[in-house]
C-alpha cells in the first residue's frame, strides 16, 4: 500500500486531496504546518489559525486518518518572511509564495513526509503532473480560475517525483460538491488568497512594525529627473499605480519603477506604462535542462496575470531574456516570469 502524506491546511482543497487519496486506497497521513505569526498576534497566521488547525483535525477523525501538526515557526521566520522584508528593501515587490513553496512545503515539510516512511506527499494545489519521457512534467489546473502553477514552477523533478495532487484534476465547484460527498465539514469553508502571514492586514502595516528602517521618505520624479513631489518610503507604493501619489499634473500620472539607490519614485504617463524586454534570474526548468535555443512560450509576470506571448532566450547564469510581442503593463522586479507551452509549465525565474 502507497503511503501518503497530506499537508492539510483547514480549507476545502487540502480535505478532498486526503479523502480521495484514502477512497484510492492510498495509506494516508495528514500534517499541517504551525507557522510564524507576528509577535503580539499570535496564531493570526491565515494557514494556522486555531480554527482552521480544528477543522483540519475534524476532516482526518473523519476520515480516520493521523494527523500530525509540525512546527515550522523559526524556519518559516528565517526564510520566507525575512525574503519578503528583504525583498521589500532592495526596492522589489516580492512573492513570498514561491519561496514558501520552495523550501517550507516541499523541502521542509516533505522532508518530515519521508521521514515518516511516506512515498509521496500531496497538496491541495490546483495543478497537475504527468509522467513524459521519464520525466515528470507540470501542467496547468482543469480549472484555469483557479490554476496555481504559477507558484509551483519552482519545483525540481525530484520534488515533483514524489508530488501528488489530486484536486488539480477537477473544477473547483467539483471540490466543494466531492467535499459534501464525503460529509466534510470544510465543504463550504472560504479560500484565502492573501499572504498567511500578514493575517488580512495590509503590507505596508507590516512593514511599519518589522522594518519601519526602509520607509525612508524621498523624491517622485520622471524618467528625465524633473522632481514633481515628494514619497513616504518605496515600499508603499506599487508598479502601474495612480492614486494616492499626491502630485498634481496636467495629466493622470502612474509609478513606471523605484530606485532603491536613489531612493526614488519614478513616475509617468500612461503611454509610458509597460515593458516590452525584461531579465530574469534563479531560473527553474522543470525538466531539469534549459532550451539551448531561444523558444515561444505565453508569460505570466503576476499569479492574476493573463498570459502574453513572448521570444525567451536562456541566458548563461540562470537568467533568460524575455522579449514580449506586445508591451507587458506592470513588470513588477520581485515577481517571477512563468513560461507555458499549451498545458505545460516550463519553469521560471525571478524579475530582476
Amino acid at each position: 500500500m502507497t503511503k501518503v502524506v497530506v499537508a492539510m491546511s483547514g480549507g476545502v482543497d487540502s480535505s478532498v486531496a486526503a479523502a480521495l487519496l484514502k477512497q484510492q486506497g492510498h495509506e494516508v497521513i495528514g500534517m499541517m504546518l504551525r507557522l510564524w505569526s507576528e509577535p503580539g498576534k499570535e496564531d493570526s497566521n491565515r494557514c494556522c489559525t486555531p480554527d482552521s488547525m480544528a477543522q483540519a483535525r475534524r476532516v482526518a477523525a473523519k476520515l480516520d486518518i493521523p494527523f500530525y501538526v509540525v512546527d515550522a515557526k523559526n524556519v518559516f521566520r528565517e526564510t520566507v518572511v525575512q525574503y519578503f522584508l528583504d525583498g521589500y528593501a532592495r526596492g522589489e515587490t516580492p512573492n513570498p509564495c514561491l519561496l514558501c513553496n520552495r523550501q517550507i512545503r516541499w523541502t521542509f515539510l516533505l522532508d518530515h513526509a519521508l521521514a515518516l516512511g511516506a512515498d509521496f506527499m500531496a497538496t491541495g494545489h490546483y495543478v497537475r503532473r504527468k509522467e513524459e519521457d521519464g520525466k515528470i512534467v507540470l501542467l496547468r489546473a482543469v480549472d484555469p480560475s483557479k490554476d496555481q502553477s504559477y507558484v509551483l514552477h519552482v519545483l525540481t523533478q525530484d520534488k515533483l517525483r514524489r508530488a501528488l495532487f489530486p484536486v488539480g484534476e477537477y473544477p473547483k465547484t467539483e471540490i466543494r460538491r466531492i467535499a459534501e460527498s464525503f460529509g466534510l465539514p470544510t465543504a463550504s469553508r472560504p479560500d484565502s488568497q492573501d499572504l498567511c502571514f500578514l493575517a488580512g492586514e495590509d503590507y505596508r502595516g507590516f512593514l511599519q512594525r518589522n522594518a519601519a528602517e526602509m520607509l525612508r521618505p524621498g523624491e517622485i520624479v520622471t524618467r528625465d529627473g524633473q522632481v514633481v513631489g515628494h514619497h513616504n518610503g518605496l515600499p508603499n507604493y506599487t508598479i502601474g499605480q495612480r492614486k494616492g501619489l499626491g502630485v498634481a499634473s496636467p495629466v493622470p500620472l502612474y509609478v513606471l519603477g523605484k530606485d532603491s539607490a536613489t531612493n526614488t519614485v519614478i513616475v509617468g504617463a500612461q503611454d509610458e506604462l509597460g515593458m516590452s524586454e525584461l531579465t530574469t534570474k534563479d531560473v527553474n526548468w522543470i525538466r531539469g535542462e534549459a532550451p539551448t535555443e531561444p523558444f515561444r512560450a505565453e508569460v505570466k509576470i503576476r499569479y492574476t496575470a493573463r498570459p502574453a506571448w513572448a521570444w525567451i532566450t536562456p541566458l548563461s547564469g540562470g537568467q533568460t531574456r524575455v522579449q514580449f510581442d506586445a508591451p507587458a503593463r506592470d513588470v513588477t522586479a520581485g515577481q517571477a516570469a512563468v513560461f507555458y507551452v499549451e498545458e505545460e509549465v516550463l519553469g521560471g525565474g525571478i524579475i530582476q
